[in-house]
This record gives C-alpha cells, structure tokens and sequence, in this order.
C-alpha cells in the first residue's frame, strides 16, 4: 500500500495544462457567474476567479498527460482517465477549486510554444477527444478508481494489491520499443551519496563506500524495485528514484567510469495504463473501452 501511495503521489503532483487560447468558455469573475449546468472547475488564480466547464477544461489537462500525436481511441481513453481523476477529487459536489487538484497550466502562448503551428490543429483533437467521451468516468464496483498511468511501463504493468484490486499486471511488451524505455543516468561517487542524504530521515552513506553500498533488496513481479539498501539505511524504491531524478523506480546501478551509472526501464511508476502499449493497441484497431478494460480490470465505464 505504502509503495503504491508513493506513486499516486507523484501523480498528483505530475503537472497539468491547462489554457483557454481556443476555448472562449471561461466566464464570470470572482464566482459570480462561469459555465453552467454539469460539473465545473473554479479557476482560482490570483485575485480573480473564473468558472470552466469540465469537458473544456479536460483538453488542456490532456496537453500534458499525452502526446497530442496518440491514436484517438487512445486520447479518448486518456480523456475518461483524466475525467475520473478529477470526478474523484470533486466527490459529492459538481464543482472543485484548481487549487484543490494541485494543477499547473499554461497559458495559450506557452501551448503555442509547445507546439508551434500545430497548436490549434493538436488542441482541438483533445478538446474532440474530451466531447466525445463526455461524462465517461471509470468505476470498481460502484466507487470512481484511482487511475493511475504512465507513459511506458517496463514491459509488465504493476500490480496494485489488495487495496486497488483493479490494478492488475497487464503484459505490454511492446513498451519495450519505446523512445526513452531504456535510459541511462551516470553520477559522481560524491554527487550520488549527496543525493541519497537529501532523502528525508536518510542513513549515513559515503562516497568511498559505493557502490559496494547499494543491494536491491526487493523487487516486484514487474521488476520495480521496491526496496534498496544504500549505507546503513533501506529506502522504497520510489524514494531512491526521486532523489536521483531518475523516470522509472525499475533501476539497477553499475560502477561506471569512476563514478556510478542508473539504468532504467519503463517511463513513469509502471501502475495501471501504459499510454505507449495503449496506443499500439489502439493502431491494431482497439476501442478505447477495450484499452481501458485491459490495464484496468473489472471495470465499469459509468455516466456522470
């Protein structure tokens, strides 16, 4: 459970987009008037504050969740996942504060940088993507789930034991073809137990000491590390990864020219949907009920 909050962590944290460039829907000021009817998000920036439709809203949250180059069924997908998310924040209101989903954004010039001429043509396939599943969210037995996703997992999806049921391992071999699977990260002997102190509650480690210091101890059925001893104390795996600035808490080390390297597979915690084995999927000619229905299991797609 602890190794799985870990991971929903920096996905809460993992920042958002959000514009109104190509919208026009942003209305009211300080609350007073804003999108009508269905459920809204309060654009609490600053003095002033605005109501956005969730379903406009949900495009520029897509922005940064997934390339704007994805299949459609796969952006559609990605579409529900986002909605879910924040339906589960809202609970039993129809409204939610940003500030309260912990979302960045950018504005309509930072998107225009992001993507150039292709802004308008891009955003308007995650707005198509949002309207098209309009309302979809995903449920376990009648209760929203935490849906969890990465870019590519390590060729295996993580499972999420008995406290997320749904989060079964799925087989994405696939994963392993995309860009960025494997990475590799090289440190100093100094730069790397630097690091390691950073950690809060950190364990005495010194330079001289690597990397005869390092020992996996744990590991998952999908290879993610779950524990590792470094010096005189053992770490989550997701705690070693963030401290490194590594993408993936499936890591290894190696001594490397004097000092240390990190080698990684996957892209991101390894839990729930793989966008990359989804996509791949998608380009085979799978719905994006049936991408969802394959890394999230016994699930209810459910209107809002």
């Amino acid at each position: 459970m602890r190794k799985l909050a870990a991971a929903l962590l920096f996905v809460l944290l993992f920042p958002y987009i959000v514009t109104m460039a190509w919208t026009g829907t942003v209305e009211g000021q300080n609350g007073t008037a804003g999108a009508l009817g269905g459920r809204r998000v309060l654009l609490d920036r600053g003095e002033t504050s605005a109501y956005m439709d969730l379903e406009e809203y949900l495009a520029g949250v897509l922005a940064v969740q997934i390339p704007a180059d994805y299949g459609e069924e796969t952006l559609k997908a990605q579409a529900i996942i986002a909605r879910t998310y924040i339906c589960s924040r809202m609970g039993e209101e129809n409204e939610i504060p940003e500030s309260a989903l912990d979302l960045d954004y950018l504005e309509g010039k930072q998107l225009a940088r992001l993507w150039g001429e292709s802004a308008a043509e891009n955003y308007q396939k995650l707005k198509a993507a949002a309207e098209a599943t309009r309302g979809l969210v995903i449920t376990w037995e009648g209760e929203l789930i935490e849906p969890l996703f990465c870019r590519a997992s390590a060729g295996k999806t993580r499972s999420g034991g008995e406290g997320y049921p749904y989060l079964e391992p799925a087989e994405c071999p696939e994963d392993l073809e995309a860009e960025g699977y494997l990475q590799a990260v090289t440190f100093s002997r100094e730069e790397f137990a630097e690091r390691i102190r950073s950690i809060p509650g950190a364990g005495e480690v010194t330079a001289e000491e690597l990397p005869g210091a390092i020992q996996i101890l744990e590991t998952d059925g999908a290879g993610y590390v779950r524990r590792v001893q470094i010096g005189t104390k053992a770490y989550t795996g997701e705690e070693v990864q963030y401290a490194l600035g590594l993408v993936s808490p499936c890591f290894s080390f190696e001594e490397y020219d004097g000092g240390l390297r990190a080698m990684t597979k996957g892209i991101g915690h390894g839990y729930g949907f793989s966008q990359y084995g989804a996509n791949r999927r998608a380009g085979e000619g799978w719905t994006a009920e049936e991408l969802l229905g394959y890394f999230y299991k016994n699930i209810v797609l459910t209107s809002v």
